[in-house]
């Protein structure tokens, strides 16, 4: 299996670096230098890549090692098995995505329903311009049916917590029936990830954007609201 040779901005897929990472080729790029990075983090790298590009089912451990430029014997010293691999990409999938809202919080101290509208427009805007796969836990349940994998864990554990972080925030934001309004922005949000990939970002995005308004009630900052209009407006 053939590795990408190109130069991916890290925050596609690593939100927030300012790093430039060389899929598959074990090298991070800061402003003038070179870095070698460690095995375990090449390995993780790579699976990221080919898991989310081919799909769990599609790629071997032999692809994985190769595309990191080290060997089967080094990747199972990081990692006890493949199902361990996809455990621990997930897990940092998670990471990043708990992040999001943690710089929300950040940018909008106090302010529980701007916070709900960053998060709205990130998934939005994550959308644009994506010639993924969609969103990488769906997918990965979709190629994991037992229920006691170590990654179905990260991902219902992931999913849960996502939904009591938004609960929280509905209840902060003022919301009548806070729970029943966080589990419909929620299912929204997880519909749009699913159905972007087969019927557009453009689609996707804007029904996205009209369910949570009708949810939340308009964006409650200037700089939010003018993302909300510039997505409508986008063909």
């Amino acid at each position: 299996m053939d590795c990408l040779r190109t130069m991916i901005p890290v925050g596609i897929m690593w939100p927030f670096c300012d790093t430039v990472r060389y899929h598959c080729q074990g090298k991070v790029m800061k402003a003038h230098k070179t870095v070698k990075t460690p095995p375990r983090e090449r390995i993780l790298a790579a699976a990221e890549e080919l898991f989310y590009r081919e799909g769990i089912r599609g790629v071997g451990v032999e692809a994985i090692a190769a595309c990191a430029e080290t060997t089967k014997m080094a990747l199972y010293r990081h990692f006890a098995s493949k199902d361990a691999l996809v455990a621990e990409w997930l897990r940092l999938v998670a990471v990043r995505e708990e992040a999001v809202f943690e710089r929300l919080a950040a940018e909008h101290p106090g302010d529980a329903r701007a916070q709900l509208w960053g998060w709205v427009l990130f998934i939005a805007e994550r959308f644009v311009g994506c010639t993924g796969r969609g969103c990488a836990f769906n997918n990965s349940v979709a190629e994991l049916p037992d229920t006691q994998h170590p990654a179905r864990q990260v991902i219902e554990g992931h999913k849960r917590a996502q939904l009591r972080r938004v609960e929280t925030l509905c209840a902060q934001a003022g919301l009548t029936e806070p729970k029943a309004a966080a589990s419909k922005l929620f299912f929204v949000v997880e519909g749009a990830q699913v159905s972007a990939p087969s019927l557009g970002a453009g689609p996707a995005g804007e029904r996205l954007l009209d369910i949570a308004r009708e949810i939340l009630g308009d964006a409650p900052t200037p700089s939010l609201r003018k993302r909300t209009v510039s997505k409508k407006a986008a063909p």
